[in-house]
């Protein structure tokens, strides 16, 4: 079974090009979304967490507040220092989980697993692919939709932005990219992908 890491700063749509991706048989599995349901009270990654940035990013529940913890990271001086702190705390947690889910994919017969990380290889996420994937879009249209989803201003966008590998840093280490801008093909650039990849990886099995 093929593993396919995706990556892509704030804002350039990997999450639409993983669920669409993930219809022709690959399982998504999103670390982010693997790092949501890890936040709980009593959690040891919470444990580290608070421990790193203190009492305010919890909620009253004693859960992770996303929205404080980014907060924290993103804005002000060394906003890259701390976002290496956050990544090295969750990498471990996160990464467990993940190994998890892909073992329970491939035994459920999936064709291969989409593993969406934002930071893949800050993380380390990209040892444990076959092929990695990077997803792009104008600086602009990815600070529209950051600013749409979050609800967040143009300065508080551009830092987050401004905070992570750009768009040329993730095109040198990756084997593929997809255009998500406005008007991008996306599906077929998908589509030609997954033929490349299948002769590949046929070719390499036979």
């Amino acid at each position: 079974m093929i593993k396919i890491g995706v990556c892509g700063s704030s804002g350039s749509g990997k999450g639409f090009v993983c669920k669409l991706f993930s219809t022709y048989g690959y399982k998504w599995i999103d670390t982010d979304r693997v790092y949501r349901d890890l936040a709980t009270p009593k959690s040891d990654c919470v444990k580290e967490l608070r421990e790193c940035f203190g009492d305010s990013i919890l909620n009253p529940d004693g859960s992770l507040n996303r929205k404080s913890l980014s907060k924290i990271v993103f804005e002000g001086e060394g906003s890259r220092q701390r976002l290496n702190q956050l990544n090295k705390i969750t990498h471990f947690h996160i990464e467990k989980e993940t190994v998890k889910l892909i073992n329970e994919s491939e035994q459920n017969g999936y064709k291969g697993v989409l593993i969406d990380a934002p930071v893949l290889f800050e993380s380390g996420f990209d040892k444990m692919c076959d092929v990695t994937i990077c997803v792009t879009a104008p600086t602009e249209l990815k600070l529209q939709r950051i600013m749409s989803r979050d609800g967040i201003t143009y300065e508080k966008a551009l830092s987050r932005i401004s905070s992570q590998l750009t768009d040329n840093d993730l095109r040198e280490k990756c084997a593929y990219e997809i255009d998500n801008s406005a008007n991008a093909d996306v599906e077929k650039q998908i589509l030609d992908i997954i033929a490349e990849l299948k002769n590949k990886f046929e070719n390499k099995n036979n």
